[in-house]
């Protein structure tokens, strides 16, 4: 019989913590000068003065720290891999393998002020100026805001329903509970000056052309929308899904009970989507998920603790085994076969030994690629691409001098919320300072 923990996709991955907790967390914080947390964190956050705003109780003040530089702090507080960044580079981490809990602190100060609904920005006066944003997810947001705060109109383009990207539709939903997506982008949106248009998508409703004649810059954000395939016999069966659509479908789900389940799931892939599909597969009932990768664990985009996190919930991770061909029953599929891997000599390959897994549910998190509506959208081609992705100058513009770009979209986008903030934000302060010349 199988058996949910619905009620874990609920509840916090990591509760908020008390003011008092919070007290003494940052009284750890060392307020170091040149501090290597600063350098760590990729919107280049004033960590120690804000945990120093935390210890005077200055929590509205801390929050402001906080936002001047990522306006999406309080999800990256919850989303973003800290033990990897400011928190692996944290002189209490080098010392004592003990370091100052940063996210949790930061999502402290920021709830603080979203749940007061104060607005700490004031726009400037109107420019007369306007930029089309196209997409709706951190890097669109970052940017929309931070050239309204410059006094310039903003109206975002977003496909579908919801904005947040990624953060409302790929984000495990343990991760942000409570409707947090939603209720970041209302308080982002309420410094006014911006505009969200749903149901508009690149190539469909609008190209690339309109949006140079009708404003005076654009910024493209919308991320990479579509996901690399296996490529291998019987991957068309059912029951073979994409796992980015499966989180998707969970998180915008109102009764999870409706959902499929299945009594054995293999995932695969070894990045933070894979772990998202295999923890809440698990938690929705699935009574046996396997996590199968092709290389060894070092070699997985997920964190150390989001690998934890898998086998404290019952996720069975295989390494060192690559998908060779989905085998299937009536047109379902019934089981994997993989070809077990090493790396011999320096050089990756198979052994030539395979194995053979049954299950009834396979969810595919390979990476996702970039969806080129781009320039199929436009009479001529509109900016250059390398390797599927918009290439950007340290400005994130792009070589169209009216267009620049940010988030996965882009050559060497991370696939971090911070990451897309931080690109948001220098190509907003790009943006504004070619308008701004006139």
């Amino acid at each position: 019989m199988v058996s949910s923990n619905h009620e874990l996709l609920q509840q916090d991955l990591h509760p908020p913590l008390s003011r008092h907790e919070a007290t003494v967390e940052s009284d750890r914080c060392y307020f170091c000068y040149d501090a290597p947390c600063v350098t760590a964190c990729p919107t280049g956050i004033d960590i120690p003065l804000f945990i120093r705003q935390i210890s005077t109780d200055n929590v509205s003040g801390s929050a402001r720290t906080i936002f001047n530089e990522n306006i999406l702090g309080g999800m990256c507080a919850r989303v973003c891999p800290t033990e990897t960044l400011c928190e692996q580079a944290c002189v209490r981490n080098t010392a004592e393998d003990n370091p100052v809990r940063i996210g949790e602190l930061q999502r402290y100060s920021t709830d603080h002020l979203m749940e007061t609904g104060q607005q700490p920005f004031t726009p400037a006066a109107s420019t007369g100026r306007k930029v089309a944003v196209v997409g709706a997810g951190p890097a669109g947001l970052a940017c929309a805001h931070r050239l309204a705060l410059y006094g310039h109109a903003v109206d975002i383009l977003e496909a579908r329903p919801k904005p947040g990207g990624l953060d409302e539709y790929g984000i495990a939903a343990y991760k942000t509970v409570d409707d947090f997506a939603q209720r970041e982008v209302s308080y982002i949106l309420s410094i006014g000056g911006i505009d969200v248009l749903h149901g508009k998508a690149l190539g469909e409703d609008f190209t690339m052309d309109e949006l140079k004649r009708d404003y005076d810059a654009v910024f493209l954000g919308m991320g990479l929308g579509a996901v690399n395939q296996l490529g291998i016999e019987g991957e068309e069966l059912d029951g073979v899904d994409d796992a980015i659509d499966f989180i998707e479908e969970l998180r915008q789900a109102d009764d999870l009970s409706t959902l499929e389940v299945g009594a054995a799931t293999i995932v695969i892939g070894g990045g933070m989507t894979a772990i998202d599909a295999a923890v809440q597969n698990k938690m929705l009932g699935c009574e046996e998920v396997t996590l199968a990768y092709r290389r060894g664990v070092e070699f997985m985009n997920a964190s150390p603790f989001e690998q934890d996190l898998a086998k404290v919930n019952g996720v069975v991770v295989r390494n060192w085994l690559q998908p060779l061909r989905v085998i299937g029953e009536n047109g379902r599929v019934s089981g994997v076969e993989f070809a077990r891997t090493a790396v011999e000599d320096g050089r990756f390959g198979v052994t030539g030994e395979t194995l053979i897994l049954p299950c009834d549910r396979v969810l595919k998190a390979i990476g996702q690629k970039f969806d080129d509506s781009i320039n199929s959208a436009s009479g001529e081609a509109t900016v250059v691409f390398e390797k599927g992705r918009i290439v950007v100058d340290a400005d994130r513009r792009t070589s169209d001098e009216k267009v620049w770009a940010g988030g996965d979209c882009v050559v060497g986008g991370e696939d971090l919320t911070v990451a897309a903030v931080q690109d948001g934000k220098l190509a907003a302060e790009s943006i504004h300072s070619m308008l701004a010349k006139g």
